[in-house]
């Protein structure tokens, strides 16, 4: 009996160790049939595609950044290959992306030759100024980065996100204030955007009224030209340089003190990427600037 007891107990033994075998076996078997974790090989030009990129909970396959991507914070501390519009192709290659995801604009054209001729994939992302836009940008980058579902659900929210915050901005033509965005101050002139450009596009939407109209792109004005403009309020970006120039000085130039915005000292500086990049955060940018113009909740 006790043999036979023996004999059971090894031949259950015998069993557990085999069956243990076969879901070892097994599992081994389904995680090799599993698709390889994707590796860090993108190289993201232009701030709003790596914001786009990481709103869509890819930020950890970004090998490398041009200087403009600076949102999130921590991107930053990924290799810089430098400006998008002053791109090396020893630079962009040093970092061997096998993706390169760029937004328009990047160059020069000579650089992009280069990258397209070598045997890394390239695609180029649409500029956009408008709801439509961003969601484009959005399906291509999904699509870039076999994320289309994300992609669908980031440009939902994104959608929603953008038209409440245009409904919330929307006021009167008669009711209007008058906005100048200041790209810069270089030797005391003012070089201002008119219409076809970003800032003008947030102006609009945030329902303001771009004080130039006269011209596309940006510009030098005179000092005239600047007070027959009349804003009511002075966007600019909040950086350094002459993008930074200080309230004070600014409210001192001849220009500017003709404007309506003068007495009332009213100027607002946004980071740049958030106002001009027309990514997943561009209805926080509409809000800001419509907050700004015209109080909270307005």
């Amino acid at each position: 009996m006790r043999r036979r007891t023996q004999k059971l107990a090894l031949l259950t033994a015998l069993w557990t160790a085999m069956v243990g075998l076969g879901t070892v076996s097994a599992i081994n078997a389904q995680e090799a049939a599993l698709p390889a974790a994707p590796h860090a090989d993108v190289l993201s030009i232009g701030g709003s595609v790596t914001e786009i990129v990481a709103a869509l909970g890819q930020q950890h396959r970004l090998k490398a950044r041009d200087t403009t991507s600076t949102y999130p914070l921590d991107v930053t501390g990924l290799p810089d290959v430098g400006y998008m519009r002053a791109l090396s192709p020893e630079g962009v290659l040093s970092v061997a992306p096998s993706l390169i995801l760029s937004e328009e604009g990047a160059g020069p054209p000579e650089t992009l030759e280069v990258l397209r001729a070598a045997d890394v994939e390239f695609i180029e992302v649409p500029d956009a100024l408008s709801t439509e836009g961003i969601l484009r940008k959005i399906a291509i980058i999904g699509d870039a980065l076999g994320t289309p579902e994300r992609a669908d659900k980031l440009s939902a929210e994104v959608e929603t996100a953008v038209e409440q915050a245009l409904a919330d901005a929307s006021r009167p033509d008669t009711d209007k204030k008058r906005v100048l965005f200041v790209l810069s101050t270089q030797g005391g002139k003012i070089n201002a955007s008119g219409t076809g450009t970003a800032a003008d596009a947030l102006i609009r939407m945030a329902g303001g009224v771009n004080a130039v109209t006269g011209y596309e792109g940006y510009k030098q004005l005179t000092d005239e030209a600047v007070g027959l403009a009349a804003p009511d309020m002075i966007l600019m970006m909040d950086r350094g340089g002459d993008h930074g120039l200080a309230d004070a000085e600014l409210f001192e130039m001849p220009a500017i003190r003709l404007t309506p915005a003068a007495p009332t000292r009213s100027v607002l500086r946004m980071d740049g990427l958030l106002m001009l990049g027309f990514g997943p955060r561009t209805a926080e940018a509409i809000r800001t600037l419509n907050d700004a113009l015209y109080g909270h909740g307005a």
